[in-house]
């Protein structure tokens, strides 16, 4: 028998509190190449069947070098448990409160993205505060397609 324990597999950064976070703070997102795979999952999940997501020939035709990603498909990535943000806050998270985002650009298939999350503002509360992060996704162009802004409220440290 093993000593393995797949409990214990896991990434386990310091817990954070509402305190601890300070403005600037940025939490990177991997980066992710958006291929035709993405794509196809994206269209199952969503059920969105617009050509303009799945017809290369369709986009040709309208002026477009490939398939044009759905926007909530680059919002997706910023999803703060494709970073370190969720496990950081495992003990201290009360939920999530808000998002909004802008379309800024087109992202077309083979676009490789860039998400990051930045602490912009800290609203402390009595037992919680809102941390509010600006969503950003760039492309390999060094252009920002999505920016946004997600809000979480946490606990502050136990006394």
């Amino acid at each position: 028998m093993s000593d393995f324990d797949p409990t214990q597999h896991r990434m386990v950064p310091a817990q954070r509190w509402f305190e601890d976070f300070v403005l600037g703070e940025r939490f990177v997102i991997p980066s992710r190449t958006q291929t035709s795979a993405v794509f196809a999952a994206f269209q199952t999940a969503s059920g969105d069947t617009h050509p303009i997501h799945y017809d290369v020939e369709y986009c040709r035709s309208r002026g477009m070098p490939d398939l044009l990603a759905h926007g909530f498909q680059t919002l997706v990535h910023t999803a703060p448990g494709a970073g370190l943000f969720p496990y950081v806050v495992e003990e201290s998270l009360v939920g999530f409160l808000e998002q909004s985002s802008k379309f800024l650009k087109p992202v077309y298939a083979g676009d490789t993205i860039y998400p990051a999350l930045e602490v912009i503002e800290l609203s402390p509360g009595k037992t919680t505060g809102v941390v509010t992060l600006r969503s950003t996704v760039h492309n390999q162009r060094r252009e920002l397609v999505l920016e946004g802004m997600q809000k979480f409220l946490v606990r502050r440290r136990p006394s």
